[in-house]
Formats: C-alpha cells, structure tokens, sequence
C-alpha cells in the first residue's frame, strides 16, 4: 500500500464528531463528511483518517456503538466514493473489526494497542497497517521523554508481534499533545530522529495543536503555517506520514522538502 523512504504521505484528518477541538460538528452530516473528504482528496491527500471520537483533553468518552452510529454511513459513502486508503482512528477492537467488515484499510490506534489487547488481534487478523500511538507516560517515570517514548512503542511493538501483526504493517507515532507538557512537545519535535531509529515508518500529527497555539497565541483555525513548519521539521528527521486538517498548504510544504532534502526529481 505505502512505499515509504522515498516522498511524505498526507493523511487528511475527517472529523465524524460534535465536539473535536478544530472542527468539532463541522462534518457530522453524512453529505458534509463525504464533500470534505473528497475535497482533501482533489487537494492531494493520500489517506483519509476518519475519527468518531474526539481525542482532545476533557472530551467525553463514548460506546463504541456510538462510535459505530457516528461513522459507519460515512465509510460506507467513502469506500464506494473515493480511491485512496481510508484510515479509522479508534482504540477499541469493536469498532475496528465493524470498519474494517466495511473495507476500511488501515487503523490508527491513539492507545497504541495498550488499551486492549483485542485490537492487535483484529489487525492481525484483517492484515491491515496500524498506526501505534504514544500515548503519555504511562506507568514510566523516566525523565528523559523520548527513553519513555521509546519504551512505552517497543511494549506496543511486542504485543503487535505477538499477536501475528506483520512487521511491515507497524507505523509509529509520537504521540504529540497526549498528556505532555509543552517542553515535552517540543523535545519531541526536536529529536524524532531518535524515534525513527526504532526501524519503523512515522507519523507526525501535529496539526492546529495546542502546542502551536502556546507558541503563536492564536485560535486552531489560524494555525495553519505553524503546521506547516512542524511538518518540515518532520521531514527533515525522516517522518513518512503527517496527519494534518490542511491538505494542500502541506503538501506543498512536503513536496519542496522532498525534492530537496530527500533528492527527489
């Protein structure tokens, strides 16, 4: 599905949610998540990630038959409609196994299969990419950040392995903005490279964050250029995927930085 080293893959970021922190509610319509969807596809995006829960600090936790309620027309609508891989953000086995009954191609697991053990099973199962995310601290008290990174992704690696899930189907994440401090945020931005060496591909989701908005004051929506650094950054420490609300601001910002730093013609 992905060939990675070579050029940044834009994953376009759907939010099936009435309360995400950029654009909760603004694509709960069936129609309207179908319309933007195809509109981050028409801009270039090469996966579309499809979340029914919203992620930020303080949102309200929901069944998964809720979940479920929330995106299934919408994937039904997007697997007929559209041609790139369609991407699920879920950490519960439940709805990941309904998804991907629909044709979903790949996962993305903010608990980074540590919240149940299930979800390795059924990724194995479907032979579908998952994106393990870390996701805080944990039980790890070590003070260097990226150690504890590092530590909680390799645990998350053995269950996936464990469970059957084959080796090229592991991307990585960092996990930026999941209860960590604003320096903790920025070491990671400054030293991905040393997730990279773990020997998996990477994805960088870094997009409107609240780390952005404590370094340039400014409202989710206006974030856009900020992202756009971050995404530079990424590729600079070698990240494959960047996850991002703006499509067409970052791949144009990708596609310079390939052509120059990963020699692209």
């Amino acid at each position: 599905m992905f060939e990675f080293g070579d050029h940044s893959y834009i994953m376009g970021i759907l939010n099936v949610t009435p309360d995400s922190f950029s654009d909760g509610g603004e694509y709960y319509d069936v129609e309207a998540a179908v319309t933007h969807a195809k509109e981050m596809v028409a801009e270039g995006a090469d996966i579309i990630d499809v979340g029914g829960e919203s992620t930020r600090p303080g949102a309200k936790k929901i069944t998964p038959q809720e979940e479920i309620k929330r995106i299934k027309a919408v994937i039904k609508a997007l697997v007929e409609e559209i041609e790139v891989p369609i991407s699920v953000d879920t950490y519960k086995p439940q709805v990941a196994r309904e998804v991907l009954e629909l044709g979903v191609d790949m996962i993305n697991d903010v608990r980074g299969l540590q919240w149940d053990s299930e979800m390795a099973k059924v990724v194995a199962e479907y032979d579908v990419p998952i994106v393990i995310m870390h996701n805080g601290r944990g039980n790890d008290s070590n003070k260097d950040i990226i150690i504890a990174i590092k530590n909680f992704l390799r645990e998350s690696i053995r269950t996936a392995k464990k469970a059957g899930v084959k080796e090229e189907n592991i991307i990585l994440d960092p996990g930026i903005g999941f209860g960590l401090a604003q320096f903790e945020n920025k070491e990671i931005m400054r030293r991905l490279s040393e997730i990279k060496r773990l020997g998996y591909p990477l994805l960088l989701g870094t997009s409107r964050k609240s780390m952005l908005g404590k370094i340039l004051d400014i409202p989710a929506e206006e974030r856009v250029e900020g992202t756009v650094a971050t995404t530079v950054m990424g590729i600079m420490q070698g990240v494959d995927i960047f996850r991002v609300h703006d499509v067409a601001e970052n791949l144009q910002a990708a596609k310079v930085t390939d052509a120059i730093w990963r020699q692209e013609e």
